[in-house]
């Protein structure tokens, strides 16, 4: 069970000057894992979503550590760039306040394309792929700062190099595994030696870009009636980072192949940063974000006590993937050999 936090959904309202008879309707949603995240609607017709994390002893992540912080920096980038997301109503993201952290922000427009799916046309599919595809090219143009990784700097500040701020990140993930006593389909220190001696490919990469890394289904919105939908929001932006815009390929093709969405390629390539090229050293880093996402979804299932059902689930579907993954580097350092 999640941990309570310190800070609750009254007295969030209250610290944004919300009362009891200014709420219509206050209901928890489901479907994360994380945060406790509840919808209120106000009696002037205001529609807020309210985010709470747990409190900061309850077991995480490294990586996880204030991620309200990474939340408010993407959409604040993102809205730069006119992509639809929520807009930020208020938020306190210092976890020593009175209140503990929180974030209030706007509803948007649709449902998740999750629940849409099932009523899609292969055709309303295909061109709904190609305008999420020009979305999240224009993500890609937005710069950060200088450094690379978490903006709340969970695992230290922003790092000068790609390389440097990815191999904190995989560090720490398969620290977390140790921890947790995670089964991963190879023993933690090959998994690192491995992803080491491949990390000097992510040194192609020099600039640093707005990258979402949770971009299934469940948080893109789709807009409209069936048949007329349109792409709509992108939301739960907190593992965001900056870095290397390949990276959100992983999430885009959970599980699958990024290479075969021929209509989403198509559509990122009429963004500012044109096509994709799929040579050896973006495929070699898809690998080394592909180990990443699967790693956390693998480690994650224990501090978050998931479910036995959904923890069997990962394991079938998630482990081969990372194995596939492992594989996929191997093969491409003898071919980079």
């Amino acid at each position: 069970m999640r941990m309570q936090s310190p800070a609750t959904v009254s007295t969030v309202l209250d610290a944004v000057g919300v009362g009891a008879d200014d709420i219509a309707a206050c209901v928890p949603l489901t479907g994360g894992t994380y945060n406790t995240v509840t919808r209120v609607t106000l009696t002037d017709g205001r529609d807020w979503v309210v985010k709470i994390p747990p409190p900061s002893t309850a077991p995480g992540m490294r990586y996880e550590r204030d991620l309200l912080v990474n939340e408010v920096t993407f959409y604040a980038e993102a809205a730069a760039r006119n992509v639809a997301v929520p807009h930020v109503v208020h938020s306190v993201l210092d976890p020593g306040a009175a209140t503990g952290p929180y974030l209030v922000m706007s509803t948007c427009s649709g449902q998740p394309w999750s629940g849409a799916a099932a009523t899609m046309t292969d055709g309303e599919e295909r061109r709904l792929r190609h305008e999420l595809g020009r979305q999240v090219g224009h993500l890609h143009a937005v710069t950060g700062p200088e450094g690379f990784g978490y903006p709340a700097q969970a695992l230290g500040p922003l790092a000068p190099a790609w390389r440097q701020a990815f191999t904190a990140m995989t560090d720490a993930v398969l620290a977390d595994a140790e921890t947790y006593r995670v089964r991963l389909p190879r023993p933690a220190d090959r998994i690192r030696a491995l992803l080491a001696a491949a990390a000097p490919v992510l040194d192609d990469v020099t600039r640093p870009v707005l990258v979402h890394f949770d971009l299934w289904q469940g948080n893109l919105l789709v807009d409209g009636d069936p048949g007329a939908r349109s792409a709509g929001a992108i939301v739960d932006g907190e593992r965001m980072f900056w870095g290397d815009p390949v990276a959100d390929f992983v999430s885009l093709a959970l599980l699958g192949n990024v290479e075969k969405d021929e209509e989403f390629l198509a559509g990122y390539a009429t963004g500012p940063g044109g096509a994709v090229e799929f040579d050896a050293s973006v495929r070699l880093r898809l690998a080394l974000y592909r180990c990443y996402l699967y790693l956390i979804m693998l480690v994650e299932t224990v501090p978050r006590r998931t479910p036995a059902e959904q923890r069997e689930w990962v394991r079938r579907e998630v482990e081969p993937q990372l194995e596939s993954a492992l594989t996929d580097v191997e093969s491409a350092l003898r071919t980079f050999g």
